[in-house]
C-alpha cells in the first residue's frame, strides 16, 4: 500500500503502518506536551501506542479466524482511525463470516479481562472511563479502552464488525446480495449520524463516517456483482473488440494505441495469437519515465495474468480479479488463442446493464448476456 511502512510479517500477513498514523502520533505528543510537559507527552503517547497494539491484535483475531476457513490476508495496516485487514475475500457461508466478525472483538474482551485480573479487586468502576486521568493506572485505562473498542466495533454499522455480524445473520434468511444491501443501508445511516456527531464533538468521527459510507457502498456493489456473476459464463461479459501488441512492440507503440483507443490495458500476444503478458497504462507511463519510449513492451508488461477459458464461470474470473487485484483476465478460445479480456470496468458495465434490465431472459443471472454467449 502506498504511503505505508512495513513493520514485519506474522505467518504470511504483512504488518504495515500508514504514514498518517505517525503524523497522528507526533500531533498527539505535541497536544499532550502542551497540557502537561514532556512527562505527560510520553505517558499519553505510550498509552495511544498500546491502544493501537490492541487494535492490531484485534485485526489479527480476524486474520487467524479467516485463515481457518481458507481465506488469506495480504496485510494489516494501522491508520489513525483504526486497523484494516486486507482479506482476499470474506467467507461465503454466513456462519463462517459471523465467526470471523466476532473474532476481533473477542480478542479485546480477552485483553480487558486479563488486565482487570491484573489490576485486582481494588479497581473502581469509574477508573475504566477516566482515560485522561493521570492518577489512574495504565492497566486500568487500557482495560477501559478495550471495553470501548468492543462496544464501538459491535455497532451494526456495516462494514464494521457489528455490521458484518448483522449481514451474516440476515444472510441466513435471504440472499447474500440482499443481506449486504440492507446492512450497507444501515451502515450508511450510522455514517451520517457519526458525521453529524463529529461536527460537534470529535472530528475523528467524520473520518470514520466517510470510511464507513464509502466502504459500505463498495461492498454492496461487490455483492451485487457476485449475484450477477452466479451462473454466468466468462463469454457473457468479456470484451471482444480490443487492440493487442506484438512481441516486438515498444512502449511508444503502446502509447500510440493508448491515444487512439479507450483501452487502459493492452494484451501482448505472440505470432500464434497466445497471450504472453499485459501492459497497463500505469506500467506504460512508468517505463516512459524510467527507460524511455523505445523500451520493449516485454520489459514493461505484467506476465502473471490469469487466463481462463471463455466457457469458465464468471464467478471464478471475478475471484481472480478481486482476490489478487489483477488488472484483467485473459480469455481463451478452444484453441488457446486470446479471444477476449475481462476487466473490472466491463464487469461494472455488466452489472449496470443487469440493473437496467433485470427481467431480460439472459444466461444464468436473468440479465444481459454478451455476444459470445453461444460459445460452448
Amino acid at each position: 500500500m502506498r504511503w505505508s511502512l512495513a513493520l514485519g510479517s506474522i505467518r504470511g500477513t504483512e504488518i504495515r503502518i500508514h504514514i498518517t498514523f505517525l503524523i497522528f502520533l507526533v500531533w498527539l505528543w505535541m497536544v499532550f506536551y502542551g497540557r502537561g510537559g514532556a512527562a505527560a507527552a510520553w505517558q499519553g503517547t505510550t498509552f495511544i501506542v498500546l491502544i493501537f497494539l490492541c487494535v492490531l491484535l484485534h485485526e489479527l483475531g480476524h486474520v487467524f479466524a479467516a485463515r481457518r476457513y481458507g481465506v488469506p490476508t495480504r496485510d494489516v495496516t494501522l491508520w489513525p482511525f483504526g486497523g484494516i485487514a486486507s482479506m482476499e475475500r470474506m467467507p461465503d457461508k454466513p456462519m463462517e463470516e459471523l465467526i470471523v466478525a466476532v473474532a476481533g472483538p473477542a480478542v479485546n474482551v480477552v485483553i480487558a479481562g486479563l488486565l482487570l485480573l491484573w489490576v485486582g479487586p481494588q479497581l473502581a468502576p469509574d477508573n475504566l472511563t477516566a482515560l485522561e486521568d493521570p492518577g489512574v493506572s495504565l492497566a486500568a485505562k487500557l482495560a477501559g479502552a478495550n471495553i470501548v473498542l468492543v462496544l464501538f466495533n459491535l455497532i451494526p454499522a456495516f462494514p464494521m464488525d457489528g455490521g458484518r455480524v448483522l449481514r451474516a445473520l440476515l444472510a441466513m434468511r435471504m440472499s447474500n446480495a440482499r443481506a449486504t444491501e440492507l446492512a450497507a443501508n444501515i451502515g450508511q445511516g450510522f455514517a451520517v449520524v457519526f458525521g453529524i456527531l463529529g461536527l460537534f464533538y470529535n472530528p475523528m468521527l467524520i473520518i470514520i463516517a466517510g470510511f464507513i459510507f464509502l466502504a459500505a457502498s463498495g461492498e454492496a456493489s461487490q455483492a451485487q456483482l457476485k449475484a450477477v456473476a452466479k451462473g454466468t459464463l466468462v463469454s457473457d461479459a468479456m470484451i471482444t473488440a480490443f487492440e493487442t501488441l506484438d512481441m516486438k512492440a515498444t512502449v511508444a507503440d503502446a502509447a500510440d494505441a493508448l491515444i487512439r483507443t479507450t483501452q487502459k490495458e493492452f494484451p501482448v500476444v505472440d505470432a500464434a495469437g497466445h497471450m504472453r503478458g499485459l501492459l497497463t497504462r500505469d506500467a506504460m507511463v512508468k517505463a516512459m519515465k524510467q527507460t524511455g519510449p523505445e523500451t520493449p513492451v516485454l520489459e514493461a508488461m505484467q506476465t502473471e495474468i490469469p487466463m481462463m477459458s471463455a466457457r469458465a464461470s464468471l464467478e471464478s474470473a471475478l475471484r481472480a480479479l478481486t482476490e489478487k487485484r489483477q488488472p484483467a483476465v485473459g480469455v481463451t478460445g478452444p484453441d488457446g488463442k486470446l479471444v477476449g479480456l475481462l476487466t473490472p470496468e466491463n464487469l461494472g458495465e455488466l452489472m449496470m446493464l443487469n440493473g437496467a434490465h433485470p427481467k431480460d431472459s439472459g444466461k444464468g443471472s436473468g440479465g444481459y448476456v454478451g455476444p459470445w454467449s453461444n460459445l460452448r
